[in-house]
């Protein structure tokens, strides 16, 4: 079981920071897992603690609800929520959270589900329903629900609202994600009273996702003044109209909880007051588009290694697999990175394959048929589902093997 609450070892201390001495860091997973069939993924113990301790830091003291669909492994979840500061989970369909339920009594749905089976699943389930809170954002919600079983034949059920954190700007118009159509304090208020007025369900809780602050880094490249200046005044606007949103919503109903903010701005959502709780989970395993923010860096703690199975010419290599593509726009972004042996990038007309990833530059001189290339995920949770087991790595030694989603036999999404 992988235990993230003991104090670290001298060897693990002395090991922590060797992720900023990429030579050390990637020879040491290299000579670690050198023995095992590829693609290997592997997940290096002390920097996911890092990271995990790092995001309670950036919180302030605000409890972090994990955010599952940027983990997708049951064993690094429960190692994290053992961490104090770390509390509860929020899922990404409602079959998962079903499954997950089985352990964990502190599940909010991320987002709204119409999936009949799985609703006929919790309402027949008491203790489900009282460990799981569903996503609306409409009375079709609602409606849905209500047509799978009624409130006279079902356990009352935990209902959260999901409110658009997005900034509607006048000149550049709508910036963040598109989610909930909710966006002022009195259409929130308005709905809060529609869900208090049903029978059958109870408004426990809000979620307000600032995906423009959260999810884009701020650190460089030709739009980085831009980005800033458009973040600064939607961190202006969220957090006045949070609070209106807030104060509306629970002078209709008490809530349990108010859920802000992700990985990308916890330094913000610890100040806003009008927030019980944060979400965080990209920033556990370290995507390398997190790299890209000025207040903070995640140690890469997941990884996975291919094989190279030739060398079409002198300055490229190709390694079998690798086109594990992120999910978002097209972009170069959205590609895994190779990051070990420095000096490999992919070729922009075939980037990263399903099968193959041709990989050029003055690194291949140094790979031959048989060696290893490491790889770093453009995000967290995505690469579980092209796996069924991490690794996990302390020092020079796997230690121990997490199996993914999929390596239970899962597949929600």
């Amino acid at each position: 079981m992988l235990d993230l609450t003991a104090d670290l070892s001298p060897r693990a201390a002395s090991v922590a920071p060797e992720w900023d001495d990429p030579a050390r860091y990637w020879s040491r997973l290299s000579a670690a897992t050198g023995d095992l069939p590829a693609p290997v993924g592997v997940i290096d113990r002390e920097a996911l603690r890092h990271n995990a301790l790092d995001l309670l830091v950036r919180a302030g003291g605000l409890p972090i609800r994990v955010a599952s669909k940027s983990v997708r492994v049951r064993g690094v979840l429960d190692a994290v929520l053992a961490l104090p500061g770390f509390r509860g989970i929020l899922a990404f369909t409602l079959r998962e959270a079903l499954w997950l339920a089985e352990t964990h009594d502190d599940i909010v749905l991320g987002y709204p589900t119409v999936d009949r089976a799985a609703l006929a699943d919790l309402v027949a389930d008491d203790r489900a329903a009282r460990r799981i809170t569903l996503m609306v954002d409409d009375p079709a919600h609602l409606d849905l629900i209500d047509s799978v079983a009624g409130p006279g034949r079902r356990p009352e059920l935990r209902i959260a609202i999901d409110v658009d954190a997005s900034w509607r700007s006048a000149l550049l118009g709508h910036i963040g994600v598109r989610r909930s159509a909710l966006f002022t304090a009195g259409e929130v208020a308005a709905f809060a009273r529609d869900v208090v007025a049903r029978q059958g369900f109870r408004l426990v809780g809000l979620q307000m996702y600032d995906a423009q602050i959260a999810g884009q880094g701020d650190a460089a490249g030709p739009d980085a003044p831009l980005i800033r200046l458009v973040q600064a005044r939607s961190r202006e606007e969220l957090r006045e109209r949070r609070a209106l949103v807030v104060a509306a919503v629970t002078a209709v109903a008490p809530l349990e909880f108010l859920n802000g903010g992700g990985t990308g701005s916890l330094e913000f959502t610890a100040t806003d007051e009008s927030l019980t709780e944060a979400s965080a989970g990209s920033g556990l395993l370290g995507g390398h588009l997190f790299d890209g923010y000025r207040s903070f860096r995640p140690a890469p703690a997941a990884a996975f290694a291919f094989d190279v199975v030739r060398r079409p010419a002198a300055d490229i290599v190709t390694v079998l697999g690798g086109g594990w593509i992120a999910s978002g726009p097209s972009v170069a972004s959205r590609q895994p990175r190779p990051v070990w042996p420095e000096g490999l990038r992919t070729l922009p007309r075939e980037a990263a394959g399903e099968v193959q990833t041709p990989l050029q530059g003055p690194g291949a001189v140094r790979v031959g048929v048989g060696d290893r290339v490491w790889f770093r995920h453009a995000k967290s949770g995505e690469p579980a589902e092209r796996i069924d087991r991490y690794h996990v790595v302390s020092g020079h030694e796997v230690v121990d093997e997490l199996p993914t989603y999929r390596g239970e036999g899962k597949a929600f999404l």
